[in-house]
């Protein structure tokens, strides 16, 4: 054989080897777990399914169904799979449990509307993976969807969108390998309304996916003067993606100079990644404040898909006697990981007349977005009803 045909074969047998691989990864079954706008066109042996209060199971051809739920007077002259069941009632000190999924798979988005609005802090979400006895999720429901005064404010981000009049939807993707269980408890003293649809797909999931946790906390005031914890004791491996404040000032002046600061990994005295101030880490710069027409300069809300200062709520003169903000970032693009333990905190700072800073005890509630491979360790307890109230 010539050295040259050599050559050929052996450059052939690259390509053949080469266009063999990518007939394996083009072959590769899509779980229709991960979907996006790259891979929205590609097929997929995934289940798509959906619970409401019109099919409280999920079951395929089983929606629509109901002859006795909480709309039948008006569906009376029309009669069954006409919008008999589209809500339910949760009574007071009681939980319901929204959804209850069995098998592998991921919910994809979830969409609700409760009522009475203003009392939100009171009505608590919980998730469960894989039949777990602590929740990985526990959550008051405003708060979660990043609007945790119990007012509404329109929220244009990827992970979360609130829109008229007062739709909640979430965009976090939340794997399952096993079971995934939904629960909403009422500890107010009246009974709510809730619309919802939670949708999500039976599928593998891979196997480094992690699963989501969400965790509240509050502090009124700082039990620390001009320190907040925002989350502590995560021991695992995963990621850090997202922080929702909600937080009232009680003093005069900007109250945003503090540092957030990660320990990350056995982290003590000093932590990995620190920020230069609030308005920093949630994408803003110099107090969040523009000059209007009027020639005065005033807090700006703004809502974008990673970041936003999307509800101010201005002293009215009368009992809306505090500023109060409500701030959230998502660490999308940009997620911390770690690898054994996970601290968060938030500095509380502003100024004194002399230059000097000033540490401060306001009233400050957060949401933290994470992550992790499970188990992981209990929540501290939610705050009581009354230390929930917004006040």
């Amino acid at each position: 054989m010539k050295t040259g045909s050599f050559s050929h074969v052996i450059a052939a047998g690259i390509v053949l080897a080469f266009s063999q691989t990518g007939n394996v990864q083009a072959q590769t079954p899509f779980n229709g777990v991960e979907v996006g706008l790259a891979n929205i066109y590609r097929l997929s042996n995934a289940k798509t399914r959906s619970i409401s209060p019109e099919n409280f199971t999920g079951e395929k051809g089983k929606g629509a169904m109901s002859v006795d739920g909480p709309a039948k007077g008006a569906a009376r002259d029309l009669g069954q799979g006409w919008k008999v069941s589209p809500y339910v009632r949760v009574q007071p000190k009681t939980t319901f449990t929204l959804a209850e999924i069995q098998g592998s798979g991921a919910i994809q988005h979830i969409w609700l509307t409760p009522a009475p609005l203003d009392r939100t802090r009171w009505y608590i979400l919980r998730f469960y993976w894989d039949d777990e006895a602590e929740p990985s999720v526990e959550v008051p429901l405003g708060d979660f969807f990043a609007c945790g005064w119990a007012k509404y404010c329109q929220i244009n981000s990827l992970a979360v969108c609130v829109n008229p009049g007062s739709a909640f939807n979430c965009y976090w993707p939340m794997p399952f390998r096993k079971k995934a269980k939904i629960t909403l408890e009422n500890i107010d003293d009246q009974v709510m309304t809730i619309y919802y649809q939670i949708d999500y797909v039976l599928s593998e999931v891979p196997a480094d996916a992690a699963y989501f946790h969400a965790q509240f906390r509050r502090e009124d005031p700082l039990k620390t003067k001009g320190l907040y914890t925002i989350l502590d004791g995560v021991v695992g491996k995963g990621q850090y993606v997202g922080t929702y404040l909600a937080w009232e000032v009680h003093s005069t002046g900007w109250w945003g100079e503090g540092e957030i600061k990660f320990y990350l990994d056995g982290d003590k005295e000093f932590p990995t990644i620190c920020g230069t101030g609030t308005e920093d880490y949630f994408c803003g710069s110099y107090n969040f404040d523009t000059t209007g027409p009027d020639g005065k300069r005033r807090y700006t809300e703004f809502s974008t898909p990673y970041t936003g200062l999307a509800q101010v709520i201005r002293p009215d003169g009368l009992y809306d006697s505090q500023t109060r903000f409500g701030l959230y970032r998502w660490h999308l693009t940009d997620p911390i990981r770690f690898e054994k333990d996970l601290k968060v905190t938030i500095q509380a700072l502003g100024w004194m007349k002399d230059g000097r800073y000033l540490p401060l005890q306001d009233d400050i509630a957060s949401v933290a977005f994470w992550y992790q491979t499970e188990p992981h360790q209990k929540f501290p307890p939610l705050p009581s009803k009354d230390e929930l109230e917004l006040k």
